[in-house]
């Protein structure tokens, strides 16, 4: 005779460590008895059940019941896998070996990730596990170390091919002339593609700067990029 409760096996926890909710196959068998007893529609209620204290099989569906009619309140929530999302930043000063070059930004340091990870092979590669849009947000410290005009370019690029119409422009003027710059870019990428923001500079005395910690003030990475996915 077949199972036609497909009651968990005792091992599966009536609790999902990973969500804090019912497990899916808790939820199944709950879901299984609440229809075969009537989906809602008996007249029984539990008023019914407590007419005399129950005992034995009796309080087992009084139990049974309450747990029943509590999902029974709304629809079950069931949590998705926590979303992909990585923060990244590089300690290091990052320079131009030659003028309209294109560089990719390093990161070599990763925090607060989940499903995006630095590629181990290339440090300027942002790689995920799970295709959706991600929102690509970075922050760049740009230092000029000589006199002059000098201007900076910034992109995006996935899978080794630049993105349309993301590039931005900075011009930095006179020695130690400190220029802080920022955007985000909308990404839509696979399981396994790789983002990598770019850079080019027409004058190799500017740099992405990377400083120590001094004073009440921490240390400043040269580059910090977070990507968060928004939609699947």
């Amino acid at each position: 005779m077949p199972n036609v409760t497909n009651i968990p096996a005792p091992r599966v926890p009536l609790i999902d460590e990973r969500t804090g909710l019912i497990s899916r196959e808790w939820f199944r068998y709950l879901n299984n008895q609440f229809q075969l007893t009537g989906g809602g529609a008996t007249d029984i209620t539990l008023a019914d059940l407590a007419l005399t204290p129950p005992t034995g099989a009796a309080a087992e569906v009084a139990t049974l019941q309450t747990a029943i009619q509590d999902l029974a309140v709304g629809t079950p929530r069931f949590e998705p896998n926590p979303i992909n999302y990585g923060q990244f930043y590089d300690t290091t000063t990052q320079t131009a070996a030659a003028i309209n070059t294109a560089y990719g930004m390093k990161f070599n340091t990763s925090s607060n990730r989940y499903g995006v990870y630095v590629d181990p092979g290339d440090s300027t590669r942002i790689k995920v596990t799970r295709p959706a849009v991600y929102n690509m947000q970075f922050s760049l410290q740009l230092d000029k170390t000589a006199g002059g005009t000098g201007i900076f370019w910034v992109w995006g690029r996935i899978n080794g091919t630049n993105i349309a119409d993301s590039a931005s422009e900075v011009r930095i003027q006179g020695n130690n002339a400190e220029v802080f710059v920022a955007a985000n870019l909308f990404v839509s990428m696979s399981d396994g593609d790789y983002f990598q923001l770019m850079w080019a500079v027409d004058d190799t005395s500017v740099q992405v700067q990377s400083k120590a910690a001094a004073g009440v003030v921490p240390g400043i990475p040269s580059a910090i990029l977070t990507m968060t996915q928004v939609y699947i």
